[in-house]
């Protein structure tokens, strides 16, 4: 058997000296591994700080983060020790702040600062969703406010042209100015055309039209009062002259322009010229009778009021008879106003009519006196 050689000393003290250098060099390895993690950990505060104060220089108002945790007031001392170290220079990794105080550190900071942080990482399928509501909601506002409008021009509308408030009623139309001879039931039944309208919609021009084409009206006026009244007022004239059937009794009373009025019967007939005709229907249409009543209408008052009896045989022998037994032969319509000078200086000076009763003035600038 071969003996075993035993260690010497030296090899006894050899052994254990590289198993100093292995221990020495894994602690390097450790202590360098905790001396990148501190800087990093320096980096992210000293980030989060600067951030905080330039933010609140920016605002003029610096802010400070206080605690009531004896723990909290621990983050403000390692961030002391870190400001003093250098890149390069020892750092002992039991001073450093955990990670979770550096997390709550980095968390009250934001939050002070009023600043909502996003996620580096954006999960698509939720912003998508976000921007969708975003949308939705924009679109419910535009269609609420669209629908706020529309029903506000709708209750105007009503208001103004469907309510009862500006709502025409018959019992509210008034009428005046209506005489014997314009039928005050006439001149009510156009005014009432417009009954159950909103009163904008009350056409009074087209009422004063419909009422100046009624014999015997020489002017209309229609007036709206708000909010639902409605005043109709006229201007009626006396026949310009009463048609009288040859042989009867018969009496029919026309304006100016040959209409027949309404009604003449009972009706006071005084102070109204007459004339003689065979039918009244037909005389209306005659030359003769228009060419009278155009006389008659050009006449003062105080004449036509004397005017007992006119002939009218043809539309150049309109013949008038006064009330003193003067009788006018006027011949036509013509040159009328130089007539009725020369007729009214003759009647009224006695002493170029003397007791003479008829005067020509058939032509004017050469009138004959009988």
């Amino acid at each position: 058997m071969r003996s075993t050689a035993q260690p010497t000393h030296e090899q006894q003290q050899t052994v254990p000296r590289k198993t100093r250098v292995m221990s020495s060099s894994s602690g390097t390895a450790t202590n360098r591994d905790a001396a990148t993690r501190t800087t990093q950990k320096q980096k992210r505060v000293k980030h989060v700080l600067s951030r905080k104060v330039s933010f609140s220089a920016a605002k003029g108002k610096p802010r400070t983060i206080t605690s009531r945790d004896a723990k909290d007031r621990q983050a403000p001392q390692a961030v002391s020790v870190l400001n003093r170290s250098t890149p390069g220079s020892f750092v002992d990794a039991r001073k450093m702040p955990s990670e979770d105080v550096v997390r709550k550190t980095l968390d009250e900071t934001t939050q002070s600062m009023g600043v909502v942080v996003r996620p580096k990482v954006l999960d698509f399928a939720n912003r998508h969703k976000e921007r969708r509501s975003v949308e939705v909601r924009t679109v419910l506002v535009r269609a609420g406010i669209i629908a706020a409008v529309i029903a506000a021009i709708a209750g105007i509308i009503w208001v103004l042209f469907f309510s009862p408030m500006l709502r025409l009623d018959a019992s509210n139309i008034t009428v005046s100015g209506a005489n014997d001879w314009v039928n005050e039931t006439r001149i009510m039944s156009i005014a009432r055309t417009q009954a159950g309208k909103s009163l904008l919609l009350v056409s009074d021009a087209a009422v004063e039209d419909d009422l100046k084409n009624i014999p015997g009206v020489s002017q209309a006026e229609a007036t709206k009062k708000f909010p639902n009244k409605f005043d109709v007022s006229i201007v009626s004239q006396r026949p310009a002259a009463m048609l009288k059937k040859r042989g009867t009794d018969q009496l029919t009373a026309v304006d100016s322009r040959g209409r027949i009025l309404n009604s003449v019967e009972g009706k006071k007939v005084d102070g109204i010229p007459v004339i003689e005709v065979d039918d009244a229907a037909d005389a209306v249409k005659s030359k003769g009778v228009l060419a009278a009543l155009t006389i008659l209408d050009a006449l003062p008052e105080w004449m036509r009021s004397e005017v007992t009896q006119v002939t009218a045989a043809t539309q150049d022998s309109i013949i008038t008879k006064l009330n003193t037994g003067v009788t006018v032969d006027w011949g036509s319509a013509a040159d009328l106003k130089l007539k009725l000078a020369v007729v009214d200086k003759i009647i009224n000076d006695p002493n170029i009519l003397g007791n003479k009763t008829e005067v020509n003035v058939s032509a004017p600038q050469r009138p004959i006196i009988k």
